[in-house]
């Protein structure tokens, strides 16, 4: 078996038993990104020198016997939404074209504490705006199960690269679904871990109460040990949790959930869904079920406003947080030739370094937050916000858990909405609550839709700090699901990153 087709875990065991050296790990999955990206397009800067140099030094400190990190030599991607300094940092916009950061974040940070390799920047939806990765300045990422559909978004790039094995781990951040609509849509997990439980400071910013940075993998146990490498107290990041980290190491490695309360959300089905999706979901619920969980459905009525609230909260915040991009400090500057004041200049860069999707939400978050419609729309959605909260609060009192699909549908084709932004906007129906309420949520593949053979996602949704509860029920998901799972590790999805698997 190849090195990249290798899980995390197995990496890291194979390294720490030095059977493998994390130079020659990483070189086995730069080449497979030069193999396979031209077709992908997973990643939009690959960092060779300084990620073989990285690996170097790993091997050169475990053979002076230093005792390192469970991950140390695994080769990770990192969304293009975090600063790593000296690399490029785009957020996958023109207006950050050439911008090198100073700085690195938390993160990121962490991961190089960690003795881990990141290899690159990853594709993502412009400023992290999008649930297909076409919104991308720089073009789509593709799904290497049919390269004529998406891989989601707005982290499309990170799915992606797993899934195509040009890296066993990814960051990713998850602002309305942007790690577990991806995810579902390529067969690999995804988490959105607790608001605040993972640090802030460095992701560059689309909607400060709703981003949540997380890991992304192929397997639960891969995704498990990212997120203890990533979590925990950050005293740069305000909204930071100063509290220990669940173990969510050793759920993921129990998968035990006899004696669990699992609460299928009545909202979250029904109309809209595709039915290899709704199939696939009630498969799924029946196998845990029989696995000793208790099965109960629950109603949160105010789910069916979080869509519309979401799209006041999110477009207000980043109205705000991009007013920073204004040609002065950074960035593209457009018609700076010393005869337009300061006003014109910064048009100028806005209207050609923004999309048309972020100039979409900068229009509606600017107008929602206007004198005279501050309360009619943004303090409006912010009450069903509460509500929606309150519905969680609830369904935990009778529930351990709550679940749904992830997505309501397989994966779509590449153009197939861009023209229609609400079409595109329902592809986080199930998603979004977790970010509004701030709670623990992960998306888990259940295997293939039989109407297209194509991934779909089981969402898990936990109280906030109680993210071990979501690695657990995934990992009873992957055991209990293993013919379908064999099937998504087969990949039988595109041509061309099939024979380059060979």
């Amino acid at each position: 078996m190849s090195l990249t087709t290798q899980s995390a875990a197995d990496l890291a065991a194979m390294l720490a038993r030095r059977e493998v050296s994390a130079e020659e790990v990483t070189k086995a999955h730069l080449e497979r990104i030069a193999a396979v990206d031209g077709h992908v397009h997973a990643f939009l800067y690959v960092d060779a020198d300084r990620a073989l140099s990285l690996a170097r030094s790993v091997d050169a400190r475990r053979s002076a016997g230093e005792r390192l990190g469970p991950l140390a030599g695994v080769p990770i991607g990192v969304k293009d939404v975090y600063t790593y300094a000296g690399a490029p940092t785009t957020c996958g916009s023109r207006i950050l074209e050439g911008w090198i950061p100073p700085y690195t974040s938390t993160l990121v940070q962490r991961v190089l504490d960690a003795g881990m390799i990141p290899l690159g920047k990853t594709n993502m939806d412009e400023f992290a705006m999008g649930s297909s990765t076409e919104n991308s300045a720089y073009g789509p990422s593709h799904n290497p199960w049919d390269l004529d559909r998406v891989p989601g978004g707005s982290g499309g790039g990170s799915a992606a690269a797993l899934v195509a094995y040009e890296a066993p781990l990814t960051l990713g951040s998850d602002t309305g679904g942007s790690i577990r609509q991806p995810a579902s849509v390529t067969g690999t997990v995804g988490i959105k871990p607790t608001y605040g439980g993972t640090s802030r400071y460095g992701l560059v910013a689309m909607a400060s109460s709703l981003d949540t940075p997380g890991p992304c993998a192929r397997t639960v146990v891969d995704a498990a040990l990212l997120h203890e490498v990533i979590a925990g107290h950050d005293p740069r990041d305000s909204t930071s949790i100063d509290a220990p980290v669940p173990d969510v190491v050793g759920a993921a490695r129990s998968g035990d959930v006899r004696g669990m309360r699992i609460g299928v959300v009545r909202e979250l089905g029904g109309e809209g869904y595709a039915p290899g999706v709704e199939q696939r979901f009630n498969e799924a619920v029946a196998l845990l079920q029989d696995a000793g969980a208790e099965v109960v459905e629950v109603s949160c009525p105010h789910f069916d406003y979080a869509l519309a609230a979401y799209y006041l909260i999110m477009p207000s915040e980043v109205s705000s947080n991009l007013a920073r991009f204004d040609a002065m400090r950074y960035g593209l500057r457009v018609g700076d030739d010393g005869t337009r004041s300061a006003e014109e200049v910064m048009a100028l860069t806005r209207g050609r370094g923004f999309g048309d999707e972020v100039k979409r939400r900068v229009i509606i978050g600017t107008y929602a937050l206007s004198s005279g419609y501050y309360d009619a729309y943004y303090g409006s959605a912010q009450k069903v916000r509460t509500l929606i909260t309150r519905d969680f609060e609830a369904a935990f009192q009778v529930a351990d858990v709550l679940v749904s699909p992830s997505t309501p549908t397989t994966a779509f084709r590449l153009g197939e909405r861009v023209d229609d932004p609400l079409a595109m906007y329902k592809a986080d129906l199930c998603t979004i609550p977790s970010n509004l309420a701030g709670n623990a949520a992960g998306s888990f593949p259940v295997g293939l839709a039989p109407e297209d053979g194509l991934p779909v996602g089981f969402q898990v949704m936990a109280p906030p700090l109680a993210d071990d509860r979501v690695y657990r029920v995934g990992a009873a998901l992957e055991r209990l699901l293993p013919n379908q799972l064999d099937a998504l590790g087969a990949l039988p999805g595109s041509l061309a990153v099939k024979e380059a698997v060979r």
